[in-house]
């Protein structure tokens, strides 16, 4: 009987539990408390802490891969999406069809502003480098500047799968974290005379133009930069299957029940990338320095591009709308409207914000499929 209850403890977590998974799992609790306490992105934040905790606690076997006749843990088959690269143009088929392109269509120069907002990535890039990380690193922590996190996933997968544990995290964390780092970035650049401008209601935009819209970009994005075409083409096909009338019951679930499923099981696959014995390293450390500078300086940038259009419009532009520029939809453009208002109660910017914001998606994942194509 003693010997049962020697093996039983040995081969029970507790016995096996060193300080390493205590961490990460201390750290799975800190992103409950961001996601539930503070509503930091709950909805990426608990599936991702989740799967932290679940990986870390020790013989469970639900990453173990198959063997022979026997099967695998439940994790490893899901951590097939993220491994395969399924999951994140399946979260960008979900966005689009979450996503009005009309503030874009009706003002295309937005398109320059979320161009713009991802200096970041090659700034970050180009520093990753100068730290001693390989160029397919570099290219997969500085994607993290246009604050998408399915893009930095999917960028990830292709060319640094290594990093794919502490490149997720600090993707997501600086998203749900938008609120906070962006506000000074954006008063910083702007005065409160730049920030009151009040900009002309969009023109209205027919549906003849929506339908059109996504197969256009599909076709230029694709042509231009074929690397893109699984996030630019699943982003506009869920438009498609919004704007086109024809197809309600599949933009629907392409909104709500996919995305949500799919949220979930790449929440959970990301966190299964964090074990402590290869998450706990300087590294880690590095890429959230580096994600920080790169979602720093695409905000900048976009805000700067901004100040520059307000310059050549005579006024006409809020250089804060640039501020949108990065892919975080719809919180950079909420972002927006919030420092607007706190300068001018009646000053309405969430609409303009969404140009920019929409475009930087595009921008983001036209981004990400040129590193490929570089680096792949």
């Amino acid at each position: 009987m003693a010997d049962k209850l020697i093996m039983f403890w040995e081969s029970s977590g507790l016995a096996n539990l060193t300080l390493g998974p205590l961490f990460m799992i201390a750290l799975a609790c800190f992103l409950f408390y961001l996601a539930i306490v503070k509503d930091y992105e709950p909805l990426l934040l608990i599936p991702i802490g989740f799967g932290m905790l679940l990986v870390n606690l020790p013989e469970t076997g639900i990453m173990l891969k198959p063997l022979g006749n026997e099967p695998g843990g439940l994790l490893y088959y899901l951590n097939q999406g993220v491994e395969l690269g399924i999951y994140p143009p399946l979260i960008f088929l979900g966005i689009g069809a979450m996503t009005d392109f009309g503030a874009l269509i009706a003002n295309p120069s937005s398109l320059l502003l979320g161009a713009a907002a991802q200096v970041g990535i090659f700034i970050t890039f180009l520093g990753a480098l100068l730290m001693g990380f390989t160029p397919q690193q570099a290219a997969s922590i500085g994607i993290i500047g246009g604050a998408d996190g399915p893009t930095a996933i999917f960028l990830t997968t292709k060319l640094a799968k290594e990093l794919l544990g502490p490149i997720a995290i600090a993707a997501y964390s600086y998203m749900a974290l938008v609120p906070i780092i962006q506000p000074p970035i954006i008063k910083a650049l702007t005065t409160p005379k730049e920030r009151k401008v009040r900009m002309k209601a969009l023109r209205p935009v027919s549906k003849a133009e929506k339908i059109v819209f996504p197969i256009m970009v599909t076709v230029v994005g694709s042509l231009i930069v074929p690397s893109a075409a699984a996030l630019l083409g699943m982003l506009m096909l869920g438009n498609l299957f919004r704007e086109s009338g024809a197809t309600d019951r599949l933009s629907e679930t392409a909104q709500n029940a996919l995305i949500n499923i799919v949220t979930i099981f790449l929440g959970l696959s990301v966190g299964t990338k964090t074990v402590a014995s290869k998450f706990l390293s300087p590294d880690f450390l590095k890429i959230l320095v580096l994600g920080l500078i790169a979602f720093s300086a695409s905000t900048a940038a976009g805000v700067l591009f901004g100040k520059l259009m307000y310059k050549l419009s005579g006024g006409k532009i809020n250089p804060m709308i640039g501020a949108a520029g990065v892919s975080a939809v719809p919180m950079a453009a909420r972002v927006v409207q919030k420092l607007g208002q706190e300068e001018d109660p009646k000053n309405h910017l969430l609409m303009h914000a969404m140009g920019p914001n929409v475009a930087g998606v595009i921008g983001s994942a036209v981004a990400a499929g040129m590193l490929l194509a570089m680096l792949g």
